[in-house]
């Protein structure tokens, strides 16, 4: 009996405390947030469910994907890209970076352990968040592991677009054809000479559209709403770098009519290939609501040319509840990273707060006596 007691244990949710800050998600935020805590000399744990770091990145994009912003807008904090890295990054190099920062920063996620739930304990002043980790081994046979992690701090990040969403769509369960989420799409060369329905016209539909035109497929787009499309580059300069400085010395809304009459001067009316713009700006527009315009890469060119199709407008569906820059903190050491809708940028900016603000508490509290804490239940290791 003595040993099956001991064998049953073992399948037990085993409780950890940790010293400092849990962070869950290793992209790119929660990358950048575990570097500027080494700084403060603060302690942590990054969490990851996947097996690798910025799994996003790695797995749930395509092949083509570059980024659409100059590399000193994406950069993590502490570490700039090399300088052998083109203008706009591969994903490839992108990942090579993210790679580097973790090994230069010595960041050490532990993987495949998703977190099921996380509370505030009021009576301890502690959260406690409960874990399964996948992949273990016991009694020589795969099996899941429940932990329960106690700490002072949580950092959520795990990013914008964890989860993909698919749109419900009245009779699609008839439909005949393939259907998949763009995180599935890799390439068009399996859709050589198919016609191919692209629903959205973000960045990533309109690139995976001319991705399927490079690779003679005949795209059709359909957009939902208004969206204002700008050329990714301006006066020699990208439209985000000639957009930032100009907000430094003009109010949004003259920013907004300047870089609009640029673009109307480049791409011309695109009210003629079916497309409408918002009533607001795009500065505006990504001010208030997070909605980022569309940088060109040449998409634009196959809707005039015909290669790309649109379709008619349909209406609108559906973070943190304070809008940017005030979305990082909530209460009780809970904190949001990369949830601003304003890229790696703001991402970055999200992790030097949160880590400044952790860094402050810790030290006023590392100066203080040790205590200790009672918890409902014993903790069988310290990390």
């Amino acid at each position: 009996m003595a040993h099956l007691s001991d064998h049953d244990d073992l399948f037990k949710p085993k409780c950890k405390w940790v010293n400092g800050p849990l962070i869950v998600g290793a992209g790119p935020s929660g990358l950048a947030v575990g570097a500027c805590l080494k700084e403060h000399g603060v302690p942590f744990v990054i969490l990851e469910r996947s097996d690798c770091i910025a799994s996003l990145w790695q797995k749930r994009t395509y092949d083509r994907l570059k980024l659409h912003l100059p590399k000193q807008f994406c950069q993590l904090p502490k570490l700039p890209f090399p300088d052998d890295v083109p203008e706009y990054p591969s994903k490839k190099q992108f990942i090579d970076y993210l790679e580097s920062y973790a090994k230069i920063f010595d960041l050490n996620p532990q993987f495949n352990e998703t977190v099921q739930s996380a509370r505030y304990d009021e009576t301890a002043g502690m959260w406690r968040v409960r874990t399964v980790v996948s992949g273990s081994r016991i009694a020589g046979r795969n099996a899941e592991v429940e932990v329960e992690y106690i700490c002072q701090w949580l950092v959520v990040a795990t990013g914008e677009n964890a989860e993909c969403v698919m749109p419900e769509v009245e009779g699609l369960e008839g439909f005949g054809g393939q259907i998949i989420h763009a995180c599935d799409y890799r390439s068009g060369e399996a859709y050589r000479g198919k016609q191919v329905l692209v629903v959205g016209c973000g960045n990533s539909g309109m690139e995976v559209c001319l991705d399927l035109c490079h690779h003679k497929a005949f795209p059709t787009m359909v957009i939902r709403d208004s969206v204002h499309v700008l050329p990714r580059e301006l006066l020699g300069k990208s439209t985000f770098e000639l957009a930032v400085s100009m907000m430094k010395w003009l109010p949004i809304w003259l920013s907004d009519r300047i870089l609009l009459a640029l673009s109307w001067m480049i791409l011309g009316d695109i009210k003629k290939y079916g497309l409408k713009r918002p009533l607001e700006g795009p500065l505006e527009l990504k001010n208030t609501q997070g909605k980022a315009p569309v940088l060109d890469i040449g998409a634009l060119g196959k809707i005039s040319s015909g290669e790309i199709k649109g379709t008619d407008f349909f209406s609108k569906d559906g973070f943190p509840k304070d809008p940017f820059p005030n979305g990082w903190k909530g209460k009780s050491g809970l904190y949001a990273v990369g949830f601003t809708r304003r890229g790696l940028s703001g991402a970055s900016l999200d992790a030097v707060r949160i880590a400044e603000d952790i860094g402050r508490v810790w030290k006023e509290e590392t100066k203080q006596a040790k205590h200790i804490i009672a918890c409902h239940r014993r903790c069988s290791s310290q990390i």
